[in-house]
């Protein structure tokens, strides 16, 4: 039997009459009438007994139904489970994000997914490169967000927004008057800074060696938040990404675009060779809205 002998069986069983099987199927009578006499010449049974107007199954049809059945339940789950998929639900999505995305443009980006994918299930965690290139590789993550380049025979690479840097002082810091601040700003300020073995360290430092302006720092960190908490306590100013800047939402700190400073590129990383799912691409959508969104943001 074939879907449409099926069809026209199962529309019989149910309906009770050709006339009422027909009217179900929006076909003509003597077509579901032709139908039944292949079926039962196809497969060598006598499925139905013929009355004036009903038609009485015969045990050999209440056999073959219940099998019918069985496979239409089976249709209705995939029809179900691909509902289901275009919801988000079924699939998880799991997210690795550089810290200083996932104070506040990550996650701005997942809840906006999943007030779209209300049955999606998402996984989101903070990694260095390091250890986002062996998951992505190993496929033990769908997608990364980082902040540095990655380069990996596995991986690809697409553009989602940017970042750059900022100082970061107590909110009754003088530079608190300003509308940015330049670097020769920052010399005449105890500093605090980044660890030269830290990726923020060796940009920074890159930064000051072209503006021949290297000042020594007092306090070293390897934290854009613990640098933040610092100068919001007094403890001098700080140069670091912006996302972290903006994301530290206390009155006690402010913070001021580097004047002059580079812009550095932020990253979506997947496995090359596994396609994302809708809710992979949707989520890449969602993180190139949060960070157009924070850039109408006022400092």
């Amino acid at each position: 039997m074939n879907l449409r002998q099926i069809e026209v069986f199962r529309a019989v069983m149910l309906a009770g009459s050709v006339t009422d099987a027909a009217r179900l199927l929006h076909v003509s009578q003597p077509g579901i009438s032709r139908m039944l006499g292949h079926i039962e010449l196809q497969l060598g049974l006598k499925l139905f007994e013929r009355g004036r107007s009903k038609l009485r199954p015969t045990p050999e049809a209440q056999a073959l139904y219940a099998e019918v059945e069985s496979v239409y339940r089976g249709v209705r789950r995939i029809e179900e489970r691909a509902r289901d998929l275009q919801a988000g639900g079924g699939l998880p999505l799991r997210i690795l994000a550089s810290p200083s995305t996932a104070l506040e443009i990550v996650p701005r980006a997942v809840s906006t997914l999943a007030a779209k994918f209300p049955t999606a299930r998402i996984y989101m965690e903070t990694q260095l490169v390091r250890e986002m290139v062996g998951q992505l590789a190993r496929n033990e993550a769908d997608i990364a967000i980082s902040t540095l380049p990655i380069d990996h025979a596995l991986l690809v690479s697409e553009e989602v927004g940017s970042w750059s840097m900022a100082c970061v002082f107590r909110s009754d810091h003088p530079f608190a008057e300003k509308k940015s601040v330049s670097l020769r700003d920052v010399t005449g300020e105890r500093l605090i800074a980044f660890s030269a073995d830290t990726p923020q360290g060796r940009l920074i430092e890159a930064q000051w060696a072209r503006s021949k302006r290297l000042p020594p720092a007092q306090i070293e960190v390897r934290s854009g938040q613990v640098a933040c908490a610092l100068a919001a306590c007094g403890a001098g100013v700080a140069v670091v990404d912006e996302l972290t800047a903006r994301a530290w939402n206390r009155k006690e700190l402010c913070f001021r675009p580097l004047r002059g400073g580079p812009t550095h590129p932020v990253y979506v990383v997947r496995h090359a060779n596994m396609p994302q799912s809708a809710v992979a691409q949707a989520f890449v959508a969602c993180v190139k809205a949060a960070f157009k969104a924070s850039r109408t943001t006022p400092g």
